[in-house]
């Protein structure tokens, strides 16, 4: 025949024509036209026209010439063989080596699995050592070569259970043979009866071209037999020899790795146990992941008795395993810990592990199956595609999601097949070279710009399967409650609250009652509601407490009822529905506060409506809101709105992850300060009426504690001292009586019970503290502090700021102070004793009765209190002489404390990190509970909630507490060095000289 012309080849497909032009003629008779035309169909037309001359080299005499008659044959074994030589040059390599396997090829009828355990064994025969491992590979690949011709020649997606059937029971009988290979090989191997356990895809049949073959071994000595111990040795060493005569490297290659990870204490355990042995361990020890690895389980290998007893054993326990506590985050915890092997350059192309992968299909049918199988045993499947579908004619999927799932897992496990099979190395990324694309998306049968093709088709498969993984869980349970179209699926209430169970929620008949609520009728709303929440119920789900986030988006939802831009917003707006869902689940603070005020949902919409406004921005908005009341009670009930609106977004936008704590406690203050302002114009302003005229005084309030040290926390109240300064000619008698009435009704009016949040404005640290006045003038103060102050006072007042009222006084009360806090020469002797004092004696008397001085927040040991009376200490030993320590606030203060060696680097680090933990989770309790949380809790449900608010994985907030007492007994150290035992290292002064 001619050969094509180089543009013939061009046109046909082939990239290297030249090469392959070269080819051809060296083929001569057998590149008939049907056959460059089938070269031309194949993935590869290059590498298919030059595996085909390799073989022909390789083939001589009878070999040779069957060949020839093959090719000019127009039937089947001609289009097998040119098909898989262009699609690997993996297996190309072995028929190049083997060159009869090509009739396996040609062949390619599957067989059922006794066949293929007979036909390896037959020709491994009874050989041992090297001949033997050998022989076993050699068979291996004649057999796989069978499959691989089966697999692309036929549609890929339809092929599949049965190519991964067929994998899988080949390394069946190479894992007999290799048995019957160490029994040979091993003394004394009669006494031991061992069973090879499939695990994984191995186990389910669905087995890769490349991949370890997971396994586990179980022994019993042998009938008669009574030294167990010395029969368990024997399987041992038979178990080893199997092993190694799978993997071990020889000139014909290896097969593959025999994981046995996966066997009770991992790696760290026993090789081989007794069937006693195995249900011991899962009876106490096992963790839930366990369980879930033995779903896959089936005997391969070995003594059928034993492994036929080792299931009857393991198989009761793994159905019950959805009544383990913790189990769905158990679950979780696997696929994280999964996730976390995926380096990050490769995530973004993994097809096993990565986002929208294998790993996502198999882990929610898993579940399912887990979940529901304890009752329903038509779901005890091994394999991933049977396993859809005994979900879907369960009811438990949908059907159209159950097609849907089992169409994009199907092309998922092609592309995988398709990739390995191309050089049969294991592998689970998608290549990004456009040449390596290319036959991959023909062979999957993409003719037009195939390399885009093929991306185009796996990233759409991924964003599907990311789709389905939340509509499997969630929409067959609002199905089953609000009994959506005929396509869904037919989820009976008592599999509901299973699955409700199983995914977390504590109360799943409240769960239902709630979906009803929100779904029934044929309302807009009811319709728009059956859209959301299947995926709400997810991110509930996803969250430290379901229960609590659907029943406050419920409370929420009917309180908005049909509003319009509500449900347009949770419909339409991005992230607004999945963070409403955050917060709402993880806590009560904001959701009662949402609650309160419904249509404050709209700080979820955007992240501008999230970002907190500074004090004169509230102001202005508080002054606005007064301005249309005449009524001072109405007017204060503006004011606690508005302070409401602004603790939503604040609290939204510290669960969201956008503040930071200093920003997060500038805006607590800021809102504090501003509302106190508020409060006082409007009482300024009633009393002024009252008494028909103007005020007769000034008044400035002063804050104390952390609002003075812009510090405020979700629970703090509002420590200040009242200032006033008669007008020039006032009565003093008068203008102490109208100070007192503005300061009355300030504090009455915030600190009020009603709809809207209280805030106490606490006076108790004035002088003379409860017995004292509310309020002072400047004179006096300047005359108490004169005569009468105390050190914790001088102490107090290194927190002192103006927030609030008249700004000229406010500056003046802080030059009267300065002398007093920040004292020329520092303190005394004396002094620094009544402080360590009064220190000891609050660790010793505050904490309540019962408390763990450990764990307490704030008087705790190595906690807040410590670390601030630390810097206070330096503070009135050394600010008049370091300006820089003239700050109210207590965590930047480390920082300078150790730029002039008053602590260390590393003590400054470790304070400042104690202090903001501390401070953090102090918030973080708020937020979870709904009201002040003072020490580490020891419920779990605590730990989570407030694991979770911190950043936490729920799978890992175990760790919080160990985490928060390390942290604690590091700073103690510190503490017990700098402030209480500083005399037996530096001398009376608490710090070295500062520099």
């Amino acid at each position: 025949m001619t050969a094509p012309t180089r543009g013939a080849l061009v046109r046909a497909g082939f990239l290297d024509a030249d090469r392959s032009g070269r080819c051809l003629e060296d083929l001569a008779d057998w590149a008939s036209d049907e056959v460059v035309a089938l070269l031309a169909a194949s993935p590869d037309p290059d590498q298919a026209v030059l595996g085909l001359v390799r073989l022909s080299e390789a083939a001589d005499g009878e070999d040779r010439e069957q060949l020839g008659a093959l090719l000019a044959d127009a039937g089947a074994g001609r289009r097998r063989l040119i098909q898989l030589l262009g699609s690997s040059s993996g297996l190309t390599d072995h028929l190049v080596r083997h060159p009869a396997h090509w009739r396996e090829v040609a062949d390619a009828q599957l067989r059922d699995a006794a066949t293929v355990y007979e036909d390896v064994a037959r020709d491994v025969g009874d050989a041992t050592g090297t001949p033997a491992y050998d022989a076993l590979r050699v068979a291996y690949r004649r057999q796989l070569v069978r499959i691989a011709a089966y697999d692309v020649t036929s549609d890929p997606i339809e092929a599949l259970p049965i190519v991964g059937e067929s994998l899988a029971d080949l390394a069946g009988a190479c894992l007999e043979a290799a048995l019957g290979i160490a029994r040979r090989e091993v003394d004394g191997a009669e006494r031991a009866r061992l069973a090879v356990i499939g695990m994984g895809k191995c186990g389910g049949r669905e087995l890769n071209y490349v991949s370890d073959v997971d396994v586990i071994f179980v022994a019993e000595p042998a009938e008669g037999d009574d030294d167990e111990t010395g029969a368990r040795e024997i399987a041992g060493k038979l178990a080893v020899a199997t092993i190694q005569a799978c993997s071990a490297h020889t000139a014909e290659g290896t097969l593959w790795e025999v994981d046995t990870a996966l066997r009770p204490e991992g790696k760290q355990g026993p090789l081989v146990r007794t069937v006693a042995g195995h249900a011991a361990y899962y009876e106490r020890w096992a963790k839930t992941w366990e369980f879930q690895a033995l779903l896959k389980a089936r005997h391969v290998a070995g003594d059928a008795e034993v492994g036929a007893a080792y299931l009857d054993a393991m198989l009761p326990m793994v159905w019950q395993a959805s009544t383990r506590e913790n189990f769905v985050q158990d679950v979780q915890a696997m696929r994280a810990r999964v996730e976390q092997y995926v380096p990050a350059s490769e995530s973004e192309r993994q097809l096993k592990l990565g986002p929208g992968g294998l790993r996502d299909v198999e882990f929610s049918v898993q579940l399912l199956q887990l979940v529901h199988g304890r009752s329903d045993e038509h779901l005890r499947n091994r394999a991933t595609l049977v396993g859809i579908e005994s979900l879907m004619r369960g009811g438990y999927v949908g059907r159209t999601d159950a097609h849907e799932l089992d169409r994009c897992y199907r092309i998922l496990r092609v592309l995988e097949h398709r990739i390995q099979l191309t050089r049969m190395r294991r592998t689970h990324l998608m290549p990004t070279d456009p040449e390596q694309l290319r036959p991959l998306g023909r062979a999957l049968g993409i003719t037009r710009d195939p390399a885009e093709g093929v991306v185009k088709l796996w990233r759409d498969t991924a964003r599907d399967v990311r789709r389905l993984y939340e509509r499997l869980f969630f929409r067959p349970l609002l199905s089953a409650v609000a009994r959506l179209s005929d396509d869904d699926a037919c989820l009976s209430l008592d599999s509901a609250q299973d699955r409700f169970a199983a995914l977390g929620y504590a109360d799943p008949k409240g769960a239902i009652g709630h979906i009803q609520a929100l779904t029934g009728g044929v309302s807009r709303r009811a319709a728009i509601q059956r859209t959301l929440l299947p995926v709400m119920l997810h991110w509930f789900a996803q969250e430290a407490d379901p229960d609590l986030g659907l029943l406050a988006f419920r409370r929420i939802s009917d309180r908005l009822g049909g509003t319009h831009w509500y449900l347009k917003m949770l419909r339409d707006e991005g992230g607004a529905a999945q963070l409403m869902a955050r917060v709402l689940a993880s806590s009560r603070y904001a959701g009662q506060l949402i609650e309160g005020a419904p249509s404050s949902v709209a700080v979820f919409g955007s992240a501008g409506a999230r970002i907190p406004l500074r004090r004169n921005q509230i102001l202005d908005v508080l002054r606005a809101a007064i301005d249309r009341h005449d009524d001072p009670d109405n007017a204060v009930r503006a004011i606690r709105e508005t302070r409401r609106t602004e603790l939503i977004r604040v609290a939204v936008a510290d669960i969201a992850g956008t503040l930071d704590l200093d920003t997060l406690e500038q805006a607590l203050t800021d809102i504090a300060a501003a509302t106190i302002q508020s409060a006082l114009d409007v009482a300024i302003r009633q009393v002024e009426r009252t008494t028909g005229g103007p005020l007769a005084t000034r008044i400035a309030v002063i804050g104390m504690g952390r609002l003075g040290g812009r510090e405020t926390g979700y629970s703090s109240d509002a420590d200040v001292l009242f200032v006033h300064d008669p007008h020039e000619g006032a009565e003093s008698g008068p203008a102490q009586t109208q100070a007192t009435q503005v300061v009355n009704r300030l504090r009455d009016s915030l600190g009020a019970s009603g709809p809207d949040p209280s805030l106490t404005v606490d006076a108790d640290l004035r002088p003379e503290g409860k017995s004292g006045p509310i309020v002072r003038t400047l004179a006096s103060y300047a005359a108490y502090y004169e005569r009468w102050s105390a050190g914790w006072e001088a102490q107090a007042l290194l927190r002192a700021a103006p927030i609030a009222g008249d700004v000229d006084l406010g500056e003046r009360f802080v030059r009267l102070i300065d002398p007093l806090r920040y004292p020329e020469g520092g303190i005394d002797d004396a002094a620094v004793r009544q402080i360590r004092r009064l220190k000891a004696r609050m660790e010793a008397e505050r904490i309540p009765r019962g408390g763990d001085r450990r764990t307490h927040f704030k008087l705790g040991r190595g906690g807040m209190s410590d670390v601030e009376w630390t810097v206070q200490l330096a503070q009135l030993e050394h600010a008049h002489e370091i300006p820089a320590l003239r700050h109210t606030g207590t965590y930047s203060l480390l920082a300078v404390m150790a730029r002039h060696d008053l602590l260390t680097e590393d003590e400054a680090e470790t304070l400042g990190a104690t202090w903001s933990l501390a401070t953090r989770m102090r918030n973080a309790g708020v937020l979870w509970r709904g009201r002040a949380m003072e020490s580490l809790p020891s419920s779990l449900a605590d730990v989570r909630g407030i694991a979770s608010l911190l950043g936490w994985p729920l799978t890992r907030s175990y760790g919080l507490q160990e985490d928060y007492l390390r942290q604690t007994r590091l700073a103690r150290a510190i503490i017990e060095h700098r402030f209480y035992e500083s005399d037996l290292t530096e001398g009376r002064d608490a710090f070295p000289t500062p520099r």
